[in-house]
């Protein structure tokens, strides 16, 4: 990591919980900072805007109140509460944590950083905000937000991407948190909500920032070089077709077997490696050759490291080559990600049906 003069850290904590006090959002997860209720709040947060967590995070724990409920829950109730957050790997993660601490611990959360971070899915930063927002710990909990407060805070041209950063920002964070209690909890809080609300990736609020007068990014105009970020990866494309079979059954869906959102459902979809590929020879060899092409779709979904270019193929068909759902029936019950959603918007012209 590199060296940056040495920053008074200890001088954050006074203005910031002040700050904080004053304009704290009202969150729902806030309101009974339970050691489940903030766990499944902050795997929520990862990678996901806080304005489309909260009725997620509302009808999560309506349905599933309790780690135990989260551990008997089936698979596709499951997945159906959190479709269209994405990252499917974080709430079956949540599921197989839920079970281990059912099995392991009888029911009751794990206290200590070691045991949180053997939970499945659980990592340094998430120990740390269950273990300080839930059981009033001094543990620091770093995430994106304080990264980029930190950074601007002392200039430090490391790159958030050294694992030496993060431990350095766990010990100096560590060492300045209150004394165990309520105020632990809302000095981690205090941090996500500067970074969250001012100390933004662009265009950070400076004037209203309580830290501003010991910010040395403000006091040098330097916001926009900090934090330093990895070099991105290009993504890899992909061209898929996805294909909408309506039967006189239902629409077709099937669990997607490899690949990227693997174990999910899925309308049936094909990477085409061949640009000679055509979606009628797709459709042969799942044994479909009597079928009415009914239209097409463009349109493109990102993933982190991929990018999709995507054919949507309506047809039609007497025959169903595999298990077929009515539109009410997938509304419901049958979960599926949000890059193959927009295959249904072509289900709304009708005109053509």
């Amino acid at each position: 990591m590199e060296k940056t003069n040495e920053f008074a850290f200890h001088r954050i904590p006074a203005p910031l919980l002040s700050w904080y006090n004053a304009y704290k959002r009202d969150l729902p997860w806030r309101k009974e900072p339970t050691p489940y209720r903030v766990w499944v709040s902050e795997i929520m947060l990862q990678q996901t805007r806080v304005e489309a967590v909260k009725e997620y995070y509302r009808r999560f724990m309506e349905q599933l109140p309790t780690v135990e409920a989260l551990a008997a829950c089936e698979e596709e109730k499951l997945l159906k509460l959190w479709e269209g957050l994405g990252y499917y790997s974080r709430v079956r993660n949540l599921q197989k944590a839920a079970k281990k601490i059912v099995v392991e611990y009888d029911g009751k959360f794990p206290v200590t950083l070691a045991e949180l971070k053997s939970l499945p899915g659980v990592g340094s930063y998430t120990a740390g905000a269950i273990a300080s927002i839930a059981y009033g710990m001094p543990c620091a909990a770093v995430d994106g937000n304080v990264f980029r407060v930190a950074a601007r805070l002392e200039e430090n041209p490391t790159v958030i991407s050294d694992p030496k950063y993060r431990r350095y920002l766990e010990e100096k964070i560590s060492a300045i948190y209150p004394p165990a209690g309520r105020a632990c909890a809302d000095f981690t809080q205090s941090l996500f909500e500067l970074g969250a609300l001012i100390c933004k990736p662009q265009n950070p609020d400076c004037a209203a920032c309580p830290l501003r007068d010991l910010c040395r990014a403000y006091a040098h105009g330097t916001q926009a070089e900090y934090p330093v970020l990895p070099k991105k990866a290009a993504k890899r494309q992909e061209n898929v077709y996805a294909f909408l079979i309506e039967t006189p059954q239902g629409i077709c869906i099937r669990r997607r077997e490899e690949g990227v959102l693997r174990g999910m459902n899925e309308i049936p979809s094909v990477i085409v490696a061949d640009s000679g590929e055509t979606a009628e020879n797709i459709l042969n060899e799942w044994g479909m050759y009597e079928f009415k092409e009914v239209k097409r779709q463009k349109y493109t979904h990102i993933f982190t490291h991929i990018r999709w270019d995507i054919t949507c193929v309506w047809v039609r068909t007497e025959y169903a080559p595999f298990d077929a759902y009515t539109l009410e029936e997938i509304e419901e019950t049958v979960s599926l990600p949000t890059a193959f959603k927009q295959c249904f918007a072509i289900l709304k012209d009708k005109n053509e049906r």
